[in-house]
């Protein structure tokens, strides 16, 4: 077994325990609480968190981590199929790196989590996986698979396609070309569902069983937008298709907020610390996650690496909260909202008995600056100690 004890416990469950304490046996949390008064002889490790912070382990609600590899160029980037525009059957978990070097840095931030998939240069990208970051072998460290459909609209399909002076080429063939497929995709689902009722024989299409987790609202759409008319087209499809979606980067998503409240969709805002390059990125801005959480969206909040660092994660969270989100909700963004949002928050994302035993601990305030980690603990296994060198 292992304890944590003597440090501010944040279970981000609704509890703080200034003197808390957290008991792990066998991967999970089995006890949390305020001051640990029983009996520690059958503990076979302490961690004295003494003037530390504990919280979850941070997650990384979405991010293009080990399938961009860093300092690989083109040979470590698998981000972007560019050649189809439409390639939902790709899968991120076949392109991810373990070996890749950001792994580490996740670690050393207290991220444990992440939500990975393809980038955003077509309309349908492929299957996002939610993995845990610490591991050889990406099968072992798979918490949901299919986790997401990555779709996308507005410049960067433009920008690939229009560049091979193909389709598509405008936000209006993107929306159709995404209908067209979603349409394909119904009937492709009515017609095995008849014939399975009827026992008659049916030849699956690789290419389309791919949607059926979407198409039974078993996993949502991850839809790419960052303009107004994006975001607002977006919520439309999913609509009319009776889909759910989280909006992810939802950079103007502070110009409609009331629009994004009554789709009841979900946002996970960023990469706000970005260079604003992009047409569609010059309203950036950190006081977008507070306007839209006070207007009782759910947010999450990303770096979506490399574009911005993935252990600047809790930075960005921390500049969020000076601008308007606030302490409390800040790390809620990184905690169990970016987890209820990914739909793994029955195993992680806060401090409660039962779940995985996946912890940071801070020196301080980790959305501060000058705050380092001191432990990430990963199913009950420290994997990041800062006192120690890093393990090749």
């Amino acid at each position: 077994m292992l304890l944590i004890k003597n440090g501010k416990v944040m279970t981000m469950a609704g509890a703080t325990y200034e003197h808390g304490y957290v008991l792990i046996k066998d991967k999970k949390i089995i006890e949390v609480g305020e001051k640990y008064t029983k009996d520690q002889s059958k503990i076979t490790e302490v961690i004295d968190a003494t003037d530390s912070w504990v919280l979850p382990g941070i997650i990384e609600a979405h991010c293009h981590l080990g399938i961009t590899e860093a300092r690989k160029g083109f040979e470590g980037d698998d981000c972007n199929e560019l050649n189809h525009p439409l390639t939902p059957y790709l899968r991120a978990l076949d392109g991810i790196n373990v070996m890749d070097s950001s792994f580490h840095n996740a670690l050393s931030a207290g991220i444990t989590g992440a939500m990975v998939g393809p980038g955003s240069s077509n309309v349908v990208g492929g299957q996002f996986v939610f993995i845990k970051t610490y591991g050889r072998c990406i099968d072992d460290m798979v918490v949901l698979e299919p986790a997401a459909m990555k779709i996308a609209f507005g410049e960067n399909i433009k920008t690939n396609y229009n560049g091979k002076s193909m389709l598509p080429s405008t936000r209006m063939t993107i929306a159709a070309f995404l209908r067209e497929e979603l349409f394909k995709a119904e009937q492709y689902k009515e017609k095995k569902e008849r014939a399975k009722k009827a026992g008659d024989q049916f030849d699956m299409d690789f290419r389309k069983e791919c949607w059926l987790p979407v198409l039974n609202r078993e996993i949502p759409l991850k839809a790419h937008v960052h303009r107004t008319d994006d975001i607002l087209t977006a919520i439309r499809i999913a609509k009319e298709f009776n889909l759910r979606m989280t909006l992810d980067h939802c950079t103007e998503g502070h110009l409609i907020v009331d629009e994004i409240k009554a789709s009841g969709f979900p946002a996970i805002v960023g990469p706000s610390l970005a260079f604003r390059n992009k047409i569609e990125t010059q309203n950036s801005d950190f006081k977008t996650v507070g306007i839209l959480h006070k207007a009782g969206i759910k947010i999450g909040i990303m770096t979506d690496h490399p574009v911005t660092r993935i252990h600047d994660l809790c930075i960005c969270a921390g500049f969020a909260a000076r601008e308007g989100l606030g302490v409390e909700e800040g790390l809620k963004a990184i905690t169990i909202n970016a987890a209820e949002i990914c739909n793994v928050s029955d195993r992680i994302g806060s401090l409660e008995v039962g779940k995985d035993a996946d912890i940071a601990i801070f020196d301080g305030n980790p959305m501060e600056v000058f705050t380092k980690v001191r432990y990430t603990i990963i199913d009950g296994k420290i994997v990041y100690d800062s006192e120690k060198p890093k393990k090749e």
